[in-house]
């Protein structure tokens, strides 16, 4: 994060404008909103920025309770003195630049349009629904983008939000004082904003609303518990790409209390949980365990018994190779509620990712996801059923016992010309992907050193990704390849 979003109250506050034209006025036009004293420095100023200003003889010299026009250019940093901002809409660049550098000498925020490199502040693209506001920026760098953004937003907030809002705000004390533990306070203020009270509201009938929070308030004061039950969310986080996370995953991540994640979790989607949650690092990798799997169970059953709402973050699906039914077992028999949200499991995501259908018509009649992690240094597998040249083989976790596999896959029947990809870091910009053939795979990725976020496709769909990558090259292994 580059810059801090910050909302300023600038009601009675001193604003310098330097500029009157088309650009300036739009600036103009946010200032006043939030009532801002405006003093315009400019040879001329538009009609519609006179109007705004309530300037229609132009110059009010001497009353600081009113907008001013300074009629005439810019002369020095004397003019600055008293300004709490400075926005600068000129068109000359070398003018702007000096304006920038007095603002800042002063120890005063400057923005200058279009120029964020001259910015010590910028403004953002804004979704009003007053007491609710929404601001959306990309530090300067493509206002196109933040207003795009903005239209979408505002597409998914109905404008009678904002009297949800200030519905909210003229209750905020009542609610306060009678439930003064802040947890507390903020599960009712949830189950308001999620519920029927507020679909009173945004449906006009804000006396109904009013009284069926006053009467669930009641309830909570006489019973404080009944909003203190722990619940335990499962999600799956997808391959890696927060894009790629449902809805639902994204929602039951927000509201929860505390957040337990592992190595597989991409930082990014870790980075969408609420601000003020916990986060528990219980990663795993071969060979080393941060926390034992029977530890991380008790620790849900724990968290949840405390009255928070924990949730449990997964790497792709969490009952794909995810151990997801083993950490919720021990929650059904304590009677602990709970919710699973199931994730695109890794086959799925770095497989589209790579280019690799793992079903066609003319390549692959069905698919088998296979474990492919060792157990005392050996895979436990049936490898007689691998060997249909029609069936796509994906391997989860199978990068240390990938030299077996192909192997033991060309041992008991298949051909070791059939094709093999593995990918490393699915999905995301990093990704990664090696391909070759049973015979060869292994030497291309001793070569290569993948991360061990990879999965191992094996099968002739692999002779089409070539041809439908499209989301980066992959990189072929030296006339190991297979054929395209």
């Amino acid at each position: 994060m580059e810059t801090l979003p910050l909302f300023l109250k600038l009601d009675g506050v001193p604003v310098l404008l330097v500029g009157g034209g088309e650009i300036g006025t739009r600036k103009a036009r946010l200032l006043a909103a939030a009532g801002a004293l405006i003093t315009v420095v400019a040879p001329a100023i538009s009609d519609e920025l006179a109007a705004l200003l309530s300037l229609p003889q132009g110059v009010q010299p001497d009353d600081r309770a009113h907008h001013r026009w300074m009629r005439g250019p810019y002369t020095g940093p004397e003019q600055l003195q008293g300004a709490r901002l400075v926005v600068v809409a000129t068109p000359d660049r070398a003018l702007n630049a000096e304006i920038s550098a007095a603002a800042r000498a002063a120890g005063i925020l400057v923005n200058v349009v279009d120029s964020p490199e001259l910015c010590s502040f910028i403004f953002p693209a804004i979704v009003d629904r007053s007491p609710l506001v929404i601001a959306i920026g990309s530090n300067g760098g493509s206002p196109v983008l933040a207003r795009q953004v903005r239209r979408r937003i505002e597409a998914m907030v109905p404008a009678a939000y904002g009297r949800l809002a200030q519905f909210a705000r003229s209750l905020r004390s009542t609610v306060a004082r009678a439930l003064p533990d802040v947890e507390h306070r903020r599960r009712f203020w949830e189950q308001v904003i999620d519920g029927p009270i507020a679909g009173k509201v945004l449906a006009g009938r804000e006396g109904e609303a009013r009284a069926s929070l006053e009467q669930l308030l009641a309830l909570q004061q006489r019973n404080p518990k009944s909003l203190n039950q722990g619940e335990v969310y499962l999600i799956g986080a997808g391959p890696g790409d927060p894009d790629l996370m449902t809805f639902k995953a994204l929602r039951l991540l927000q509201a929860a209390d505390v957040v337990l994640y592992d190595r597989l979790v991409n930082p990014a989607i870790i980075d969408l949980a609420r601000r003020d949650a916990e986060r528990i690092y219980v990663g795993k990798q071969r060979s080393q365990h941060s926390v034992p799997q029977p530890d991380i169970n008790q620790q849900l059953l724990d968290l949840a018994r405390q009255g928070r709402r924990v949730a449990r973050l997964k790497g792709g699906d969490p009952f794909i190779f995810g151990r997801g039914g083993e950490e919720i077992e021990l929650l059904a028999r304590h009677h602990i509620p709970f919710q699973v949200v199931p994730g695109i499991t890794a086959a799925s995501g770095a497989a589209c990712y790579a280019g690799i259908p793992l079903t066609h018509r003319n390549h692959a009649q069905s698919v088998r996801f296979v474990a492919g992690h060792l157990k005392d240094n050996r895979l436990q597998h049936r490898w007689d059923e691998f060997q249909a040249p029609s069936e796509t083989l994906v391997f989860y976790m199978g990068l240390a016992g990938l030299e077996e596999i192909c192997s033991q896959l060309v041992a008991h029947g298949r051909d070791p010309d059939t094709p093999v990809a593995v990918i490393e870091r699915a999905t995301l910009p990093e990704q990664r992907v090696l391909t070759g053939s049973l015979a060869s795979i292994a030497g291309i990725v001793a070569e290569s050193r993948p991360s061990a976020h990879t999965l191992i496709i094996v099968g002739d769909v692999v002779r089409l990704q070539g041809d439908l990558d499209w989301f980066g090259a992959a990189d072929q292994g030296s006339g190991s390849a297979p054929d395209q």
